[in-house]
């Protein structure tokens, strides 16, 4: 019996699988490409928000969607269907969050308290419904594969499809506004309409994915063909704790944390920086497309990168590129050095999915050294991570754009051009930092995830005897 645990056999990556796997990733940013980059936009542009009702939003918007996130792990842990744990959330609840991006983008026909109350709500729901689809999406790649290096892989699919589609839409969505609208200024109507275009086709590359990715390893983390003994159920107090207690998986939030922060204030400001600083509408979707056309390269690259530096080497040698690039874009500005620098900084961000396979690991070093094994509580720590950056980054960004003395559709001082292109530059790079720092305490590299691999798969094998 141990001489069978004691040999561990990879699995090869299904390309099939990790296409179907990608196309969670390519609604999820369907879904939420236009949030990310335009809704502050369309907030202070077209429905002339006050910087502090728009930060009141977002940190209420944001601290629900925190909050409700391990709700949606601990009741995807306790699901139980004919798909599965994780593939119905994807296969359900995508039609409706269209509805809700659509409605996000919506010009109602109220103004003042109204007005906050509606864009508020709107907001909370879809990134309530954004929340389930993610955390199911990102617990999905733990239950079709139980081998490290095709996790792995399958995150680099979903990097790959998250590159291409916001390739596609760097490059289209601001044309897509202004011909909806019109105008050679994006406006209510553009904005509307091309949520609408995005909302309808994300619903069938969410739905495919849970139809396609079937979930083949059960609770031990063996492949469901396996015996194996019945899993006993844990307590959700235990399993917080197990939380708590599990280093990897803390080190793996805590870096999320802080490089979604980094991530996701630039990509907020960035269209400011490039209409202000720039000075150009028609330089948004160059530079955008440039950002994602690299992105996609450092995607495609993230199964050598891993296996050859292991997870996390690659990962902090791509963070001390980037923190490098977004210092000098702060001190050049000619439009060569703009496009190149960002293209580098496009290529970095790739290293944001490797923090999948980094928290895949992480569970199964929780099962090993706890007994514990909550695929979707786990997942929604690091969904948490993401909501909470985003609600400070979301804050933070409207109150340090008011205090460049931004004014809305107006040629910006000189002083409030520094101040944005500090903003997009330099505190994002002295985030990174901070992430690439946490980064130094992960210490689950290839060869003691192949123990635990062993160990887990033992320990299967043992109870199935019993």
């Amino acid at each position: 019996m141990e001489n069978k645990a004691s040999a561990l056999q990879h699995e090869k990556t299904s390309k099939a699988l990790a296409v179907y796997y990608s196309f969670g990733e390519i609604g999820d940013q369907l879904s939420w490409y236009m949030i990310n980059t335009y809704l502050m936009v369309f907030y202070t542009d077209v429905l002339g928000l006050a910087a502090g009702a728009i930060s009141i939003i977002m940190l209420i918007a944001r601290i629900v969607q925190g909050v409700a996130s391990p709700v949606w792990g601990a009741i995807q842990d306790r699901t139980n269907s004919k798909w599965g744990k994780f593939r119905p959330w994807l296969m359900f609840l995508a039609p409706f969050m269209a509805i809700f991006n659509i409605l996000t983008f919506t010009v109602f026909p109220v103004t003042g308290v109204a007005q906050v109350f509606l864009c508020c709500v709107c907001y909370i729901i879809v990134g309530l419904l954004y929340t389930a689809i993610s955390n199911a999406y990102s617990a999905l790649v733990n239950v079709v594969s139980s081998d490290s290096q095709v996790r792995m892989n399958l995150s680099a699919a979903r990097s790959v499809g998250s590159s291409v589609i916001q390739m596609i839409l760097s490059a289209i969505a601001m044309p897509m506004i202004l011909f909806f609208g019109h105008s050679t200024k994006a406006n209510g109507t553009g904005y509307f309409w091309a949520t609408v275009v995005c909302s309808v086709v994300m619903v069938p590359f969410v739905v495919i994915c849970g139809l396609k990715c079937r979930e083949t390893v059960k609770e031990s983390g063996t492949p469901s063909q396996a015996s194996v003994a019945p899993v006993e159920k844990v307590s959700i107090w235990t399993s917080l704790k197990a939380l708590v207690k599990n280093s990897q998986l803390d080190v793996t939030v805590g870096s999320t944390f802080f490089g979604a922060a980094s991530t996701m204030l630039r990509m907020m400001m960035l269209v400011y920086y490039v209409i202000y600083v720039v000075g150009s509408y028609a330089l948004v979707a160059p530079i955008m497309t440039t950002l994602t056309i690299a992105q996609l390269i450092g995607s495609a690259l993230l199964p050598w990168g891993t296996k050859t530096f292991g997870k996390k080497g690659y990962m902090i040698g791509l963070n001390v590129i980037q923190i490098l690039s977004l210092v000098g874009l702060f001190f050049f500005k000619d439009i060569v050095v703009v496009f190149i620098l960002n293209a580098i900084i496009g290529f970095t961000n790739s290293s944001a999915n490797i923090t999948f396979g980094m928290m895949s690991d992480s569970i199964e070093y929780g099962d090993w050294k706890y007994g514990v094994r909550n695929i979707g509580l786990s997942v929604s720590m690091i969904t948490v991570a993401v909501s909470i950056a985003t609600a400070v980054t979301g804050s933070i960004g409207a109150l340090l754009l008011q205090a460049t003395g931004y004014v809305a559709n107006q040629a910006q001082s000189v002083a409030t051009q520094t101040g944005i292109n500090a903003i997009v530059n330099l505190v994002p790079a002295a985030v990174t930092l901070v992430s690439t720092i946490l980064l130094l305490f992960y210490k689950l590299d290839q060869k003691t995830v192949d123990q635990i691999a062993i160990d887990l798969k033992k320990r299967s094998m043992d109870n199935s005897t019993h």
